[in-house]
């Protein structure tokens, strides 16, 4: 990995901006508009084209779908459960309800409403994840979603991971389809025969799937453009080296333009951690991804304070942030933009990827300045409600009409007074 001093951060972070630079937007939408004018077909022609397989049904038939949760395996089925559980009980919390500020001439309040149908895209062929599936249809469920659909590429044989399948029943998932990429996303937002339109899409993607979601955000609602992911940790002479480079690789092994980055408090502690980086490269699996990754996009930056730690973190604002430092908690409070933070030696990213609760699904590319982990919110809709009574109006009526006169519109004013005789 590159060590660097501070000052080159702001390199760094130009040359992370550039990972995704490839233009995908063209052919994204090449893919659909076939879509939306051919439908079916054009999904089965495009699973051919890009997954190698000959769909004769698009949608995971009920007996398929039983046959791959009794197909697996029973230890796995219970990991799943359990952290289905933790995923729930957190999200709880997110639920919120209608609610009103009321006096005896005015109402005021905002509506809580589900939304009715939403479509998640689970990546698939050989990286098929079911904690994927979890983290986006449980906060949907409980944020009361009418139908829940999924789509998802299949693999070589024709068929859907069978944990995937294990996940997406367990999570409450009503309908699969064998579809992937940007004609998967083609599909929920416009519709073809078999899949009907959705009022939102979710879920993780390639740069396809991310530039036709950018591209059908017109029509329906997504939840963010994810960008590559990223970890930043923040480690001095206390940490345990081991614990940082193993969460180092195990970040890099997501694709070759996935983010490791750790900050460290001098360069001493730079090299030991880039020499256990090396060593562990011996053995590591998916050896040429880490690596790419790693060398391309990964860096050890070595500051002089806490302060400049700080104020770097907050900066790079990453989708995952581990503080492993003497005192973590005194650090956690000063950090203002992350998607996720991880607190201490036990707590890495892949506790959170899998088990604990909050949501997997997290801002990517330093959108963490402004953006936020999915969650139940982005399942619902709020509708405000308005009733004031005759006397309630005849309060405020002269402030209504003066601020439509200074504003030129004498409707607005017009449409106050006629209810006083005006």
């Amino acid at each position: 990995m590159k060590i660097l001093s501070k000052d080159k951060l702001e390199d760094f972070l130009k040359a992370l901006e550039d990972r995704s630079d490839l233009d995908m937007t063209k052919v994204a939408l090449a893919i659909i508009d076939k879509i939306r004018s051919q439908g079916d077909q054009a999904l089965i022609d495009y699973t051919s084209q890009f997954d190698g397989v000959v769909l004769k049904e698009l949608e995971v038939s009920q007996e398929e779908w039983q046959e791959g949760f009794e197909k697996t395996d029973s230890g796995l089925v219970k990991s799943l459960e359990r952290a289905s559980e933790n995923i729930k009980n957190f999200h709880k919390i997110q639920i919120r309800e209608s609610q009103f500020i009321e006096s005896d001439k005015t109402t005021v309040g905002e509506l809580i409403n589900p939304l009715m149908r939403v479509g998640i895209y689970v990546p698939g062929g050989k990286a098929a994840y079911p904690s994927t599936v979890l983290m986006n249809a449980i906060p949907a469920k409980l944020a009361g979603v009418k139908e829940i659909v999924m789509v998802t590429p299949p693999m070589a044989d024709g068929t859907i991971k069978s944990s995937v399948l294990a996940a997406a029943r367990l999570a409450g998932v009503d309908k699969i389809y064998k579809v992937g990429g940007a004609q998967a996303v083609a599909a929920l937002a416009y519709g073809t025969e078999t899949i009907n339109p959705v009022d939102k899409i979710v879920g993780p993607g390639n740069a396809y799937v991310a530039a036709a979601k950018s591209i059908v955000s017109n029509k329906v609602g997504i939840d963010m453009i994810a960008g590559p992911s990223e970890i930043l940790i923040l480690a001095d002479g206390t940490s345990n080296l081991n614990f940082v480079a193993r969460d180092l690789i195990s970040q890099a092994e997501h694709d070759e333009k996935a983010a490791a980055i750790a900050i460290v408090t001098d360069m001493k502690l730079a090299n030991s951690l880039n020499k256990k980086i090396e060593d562990l490269m011996v053995d590591v699996e998916r050896k040429e991804i880490v690596a790419a990754s790693l060398e391309n996009e990964g860096c050890i930056i070595v500051v002089d304070s806490y302060d400049e730690m700080i104020d770097m973190a907050n900066k790079i604002a990453p989708e995952h942030l581990e503080i492993m430092t003497s005192n973590p908690e005194s650090l956690v409070t000063r950090i203002t933009n992350a998607g996720a933070i991880f607190v201490g030696q036990y707590s890495p990213e892949a506790l959170g990827d899998y088990y604990a609760g909050p949501n997997h699904t997290l801002p990517t590319s330093g959108t963490a300045r402004f953006a936020s982990p999915l969650g139940v919110d982005d399942f619902i809709k709020k509708t405000s409600y308005i009733r004031y009574s005759k006397e309630g109006l005849e309060e405020v009526k002269q402030d209504i009409i003066d601020i439509a006169m200074d504003e030129g519109l004498f409707g607005h004013a017009n449409a106050i007074k006629v209810r006083f005789g005006g």
